[in-house]
């Protein structure tokens, strides 16, 4: 290249065609000092590589320093690497999307479902065995229909960016297995392209994305990527230069000041990307850009988003990066959540990302999980989960879908396994059970692992449908980690990163509580679409809206009297009721109509043993009928079960029950087994 404009290097190629293989060669100073580590001798990828011919299997050669010199990254090794590094690929840009169009899923109708593209069908009976695994595996009917009857409106996939397996998990025989190491920012990966299996063309991984992506929005589904913008797969200062580090080190990495050597690390991943460098934020917006408007994704999780807006050293809420996304015209229309911590000081921000995020809330997850196993003090808290998280986002201007509630996610125990076990079982990843976490939150009911107990097992079958429920009746976008619908296990290990078999692979073939798992979790996922009083856009205000004959939300004790100051502050109070007031939601549907839905009460007792529950007093021509209990293994009694206000209803240990306010003598609405979403339009109800 001979042509440079505003130091970046450019040349035309005007007999460049789609399949034509290529890489890059840098020449410049090898001066660790100054933070440079030019290296001519090894073959680079392009950053903006839309396609990478295949996987980067690390080799001796591709490092930039000897390995094994006494000197280690100081010393300069002057093997040619081109032999191992796969090439990039230039794509043939033309595709049919037949008037394919962003959904916009409004934030209060959205269900996300976290999952990875190869374990969720690599044993699907209903997939193909040779396209188990892929694109075109996740686009099957059967596999979007387990989605739509699941509820689901966006999917939200792990890593699909080009990534390395480094290089100690392969010394170990192991894998990188959840993607979270990223090399392509633009380039899908071909690990999970049925075509390129199968001898297609260089860039088929390109065109089986777009297909996937289509067909989800036929079906009114929703895809968010799961990106890792804030480290790169080049490690430390003792990993590989085949990217970014032999192109312009000092400018893409933050560097140690006082010894430019050495990087700053605040993702324990080795580096951090640059975010105060223009050509490194170019390089996201670019690249978030290209998904939205040439792969049509919706949206983007940010892995350790608070590493981003780190401008210094300290996290940055008005950072450049924040700066830049909201002034961009199309970046600012996706939806974009926050993982709102780093392994950095300070880089724990639950709540403070700025308007247009939302967040990974996980004081809920954590809060949720110590209230359902019994840990005291915590019914004030638990208060503000469930309503949306005002403590930490209404300040702001922020609403309760800021708030992306979950209880499990790919990074921890499934949530099988966070009812059975109180320690990780992480022995498979190969060392000596030391990574994952140690704070999990997790009660194994009284026996560590798989028995044959049938009380511990009801009642952790219970303890998981207390899980679901109250992710689905909590205000804010809930998010189901895939399988956690069916009992899937990783029989204790809770950091299943290296594993790329059966430990992280749905189990689609199920026994009858599995079963019955599915449909509850069908059944609360019904309630969350239905009920626009659990998905409101407006934080509750506690009092009388719009001359409703109640206020929008009362707290209860078990007595049926309202909650008091005292009650709040008692650390060994277990139970708690709220009563949302269907008239008072203050919203209006698309057309200008108030909303009004039915008035709700949700019980919820973490108690070790029955507790006897007061229903709240209403006038005499209503009463409160039950519409799940978790008792139940499908969450609903066999007959008819209704009470006046004034009435008792005995709560087993550890239970949720929800009721609906309904007039006396009105002939009742049983639910379908059916999956139903849409509904005739009532006046004044949303559309």
């Amino acid at each position: 290249m001979t042509e440079r404009t505003n130091y970046v290097w450019h040349v035309y190629l005007p007999d460049a065609r789609p399949g034509l293989l290529y890489a890059y060669r840098v020449y410049g100073p090898f001066e660790i000092s100054s933070g440079h580590r030019f290296n001519s001798a090894k073959l680079l990828l392009d950053p903006y590589a839309k396609a990478i011919e295949g996987d980067i299997n690390l080799n001796d050669s591709m490092f930039g320093y000897t390995i094994g010199d006494q000197n280690e990254d100081l010393s300069l090794d002057a093997r040619d690497s081109s032999a191992y590094l796969p090439k990039c690929a230039l794509i043939n840009t033309k595709f049919d999307w037949e008037g394919d169009a962003p959904l916009r899923t409004p934030w209060s109708k959205t269900l996300i479902y976290e999952l990875h593209v190869k374990g969720f069908t690599a044993r699907h009976p209903a997939v193909p065995e040779k396209m188990r695994g892929t694109y075109a595996g996740l686009a099957r009917p059967a596999v979007i229909e387990h989605l739509k009857t699941l509820g689901v409106t966006a999917v939200e996939l792990m890593p699909i960016h080009h990534f390395v397996v480094e290089k100690h998990m392969l010394d170990r025989g192991l894998t990188n297995y959840w993607g979270y190491n990223s090399i392509g920012y633009f380039a899908p990966d071909p690990r999970y392209s049925y075509s390129r299996r199968q001898g297609g063309s260089v860039d088929a991984q390109v065109v089986e994305f777009k297909t996937m992506v289509k067909q989800l929005h036929r079906a009114g589904i929703e895809v968010i990527l799961d990106v890792v913008y804030n480290h790169t797969a080049e490690g430390n200062h003792m990993g590989p230069t085949i990217c970014f580090r032999g192109i312009d080190n000092a400018s893409y990495y933050r560097l140690v000041e006082a010894d430019k050597r050495y990087y700053m690390d605040y993702t324990g991943c080795g580096n951090t990307l640059n975010m105060v460098h223009p050509r490194a934020i170019q390089l996201i917006m670019d690249s978030l850009r290209y998904w939205i408007q040439e792969m049509h994704v919706d949206g983007f999780r940010f892995d350790l988003a608070a590493a981003l807006a780190r401008e210094l050293h300290e996290v940055d809420r008005l950072g450049a990066f924040f700066d830049v996304i909201h002034q961009d015209p199309v970046i600012s229309q996706a939806k974009l959540i926050a993982e709102p911590w780093d392994l950095g000081e300070g880089g724990y921000q639950v709540g403070n990302f700025p308007a247009l995020w939302a967040e990974w809330n996980g004081i809920y997850r954590d809060t949720v999980r110590g209230f359902w196993r019994g840990d005291d003090g915590l019914v004030s808290d638990l208060a503000y989960r469930l309503t949306g998280s005002s403590d930490l986002y209404e300040g702001d201007g922020r609403k309760p879908y800021a708030s992306v509630n979950f209880v499990t996610a790919h990074d921890g125990f499934t949530l099988a396994d966070l009812v059975s076990y109180n320690e990780k079982h992480n022995e498979a990843n190969g060392e000596d059970n030391q990574d994952g976490h140690n704070h999990n939150l997790s009660w194994n009911c009284g026996v560590e692992g798989p028995t044959d107990d049938s009380g511990v097992n009801e009642l952790r079958a219970r303890q998981r449908r207390n899980f679901i429920a109250t992710l689905m009746l909590s205000q804010g976008v809930p998010m189901l980690q895939a399988g956690d619908e069916m009992g899937r296990t990783q029989n204790g290990n809770n950091n299943a990163y290296c594993q790329d078999n059966k430990i992280t692979w749905l189990n689609w073939n199920l026994d009858e509580s599995h079963e019955q798992l599915l449909e509850f979790t069908r059944m609360m996922t019904r309630l969350f679409h239905e009920h626009p009083v659990l998905r409101r856009r407006k934080f509750f205000q506690g009092r009388r809206i719009r001359g409703s004959e109640v206020r929008d939300l009362v707290w209860f004790r078990a007595d049926g009297e309202e909650m008091t100051e005292d009650d709040w502050n008692n650390p060994l109070a277990h139970s708690i009721a709220l009563r949302l007031a269907g008239d008072a939601i203050d919203e209006v549907d698309d057309h200008g109509a108030h909303i009004i839905d039915d008035t709700l009460l949700i019980v919820m007792s973490a108690d070790a043993g029955p507790i006897t529950f007061t229903l709240p007093t209403h006038p005499s021509d209503v009463e409160w009928e039950l519409i799940v209990d978790t008792r139940f293994p499908l969450g609903r009694p066999a007959k008819r079960v209704a009470r006046r206000g004034g009435a008792e209803y005995r709560m087993e240990a550890r239970s949720l029950a929800l009721f609906k306010l309904r007039k006396r003598n009105k002939r009742p609405a049983f639910m379908s087994n059916i999956a139903v979403f849409s509904r005739r339009r009532r006046p004044g109800r949303e559309k």
